[in-house]
C-alpha cells in the first residue's frame, strides 16, 4: 500500500496507470548493470518513478572524464567509488525506495548470484562480453532484459522477453570491437530514458514494449526508426546452437 507521502510524490503519474500500477512499481526489484552513461539516467528515472528496490552494480571510480554523461555523479564525487556516488544521488532523488549498490565487476563466476531474484535487468554496460553474460542469465531465469547501447550521437534499445522475443545474441551476432567509445551525454540520456520507459511499461502493463523491435536513435538527424528483429534458430544462447559462445569478431 502507498503511504500518504508516496501518493503525493507520485500523484502526477498515478492517473496514468492507477494505484495498482504504482503498487507494482513499489513492489518491483530492478537490477541495473552499470552506473555509467546509460545506467545513470535509467536508474534516476526508475528511482523517481517509484521502483521499490534498485540494485546497481559497478566497479569503477568517478573520474572527470565521466561527467559529460554520467549524471549520477558530479565534481564532489571525484575519486569516490561509483557505487557510493550512485547511492547518495539516488537517495537524494527518492528516499522512499531501497537502493543496493555492489562494487564488483560482472563475471561468469558471479553474475547469477548478483542478479538473484529480480523483476528485470537493465543492460547499461559498455562491453559485449558482460552484455552476453546478462543475456544468458536473463534467459536462464526468464527475466526481461532491457538493452541499450550508444556511440556518439547514435544509440539503440530493445526489450528482450525470454521465450517470446529474440535474445541479445540473436540481435547482435557480431559485436563491434572493444574500444573507448566516443559519446555525447544527451545520447546516453535518450537511450537510458527509453530503457527506463520500457521497464515502467513492463511493470505496470502499459503500452507496447520494444519486443522484437530494435529502436535506433540518430541524434544528428534528430530522428528515430525501428527495425523488426527475429530469433536466430542457430543462436548460441537461445537457439539450436545454445551453449556456444557468440562470435567476438567484427564482420
Amino acid at each position: 500500500m502507498l503511504s500518504e507521502r508516496e501518493r503525493e510524490r507520485y500523484k502526477r503519474q498515478i492517473p496514468i496507470f492507477g494505484p495498482e500500477g504504482q503498487d507494482r512499481l513499489k513492489a518491483a526489484h530492478i537490477f541495473v548493470a552499470g552506473a555509467g552513461g546509460l545506467g545513470s539516467p535509467a536508474a534516476i528515472y526508475l528511482a523517481v518513478a517509484g521502483v521499490g528496490t534498485i540494485t546497481i552494480v559497478d566497479m569503477d571510480t568517478v573520474e572527470l572524464s565521466n561527467l559529460n554523461r554520467q549524471i549520477l555523479h558530479n565534481d564532489r564525487g571525484l575519486g569516490k567509488k561509483k557505487t557510493i556516488s550512485a547511492i547518495e544521488t539516488l537517495r537524494d532523488y527518492n528516499p522512499e525506495i531501497t537502493i543496493n549498490a555492489i562494487d564488483t565487476p560482472i563475471s561468469e563466476t558471479n553474475v547469477r548470484t548478483l542478479v538473484g531474484r529480480v523483476d528485470g535487468i537493465v543492460d547499461a554496460m559498455d562491453n559485449y562480453p558482460a552484455r552476453y553474460l546478462l543475456n544468458e542469465v536473463a534467459l536462464e531465469k526468464k527475466i526481461p532484459l532491457f538493452h541499450g547501447a550508444i556511440r556518439g550521437f547514435f544509440g539503440q534499445a530493445t526489450t528482450i522477453i525470454p521465450g517470446k522475443t529474440p535474445c541479445l545474441a540473436c540481435i547482435v551476432r557480431n559485436p563491434p570491437p572493444a574500444e573507448v567509445s566516443p559519446v555525447i551525454g544527451v545520447t546516453a540520456g535518450v537511450i537510458g530514458s527509453v530503457q527506463a520507459t520500457e521497464v515502467v511499461k513492463y511493470l505496470t502493463g502499459n503500452g507496447d514494449l520494444l519486443a522484437g523491435r530494435l529502436f535506433i536513435w540518430d541524434g544528428l538527424a534528430g530522428s528515430a526508426e525501428e527495425v523488426a528483429v527475429a530469433q536466430n534458430p542457430a543462436c548460441p544462447a537461445c537457439g539450436t546452437g545454445a551453449g556456444r559462445t557468440p562470435s567476438t569478431e567484427h564482420p
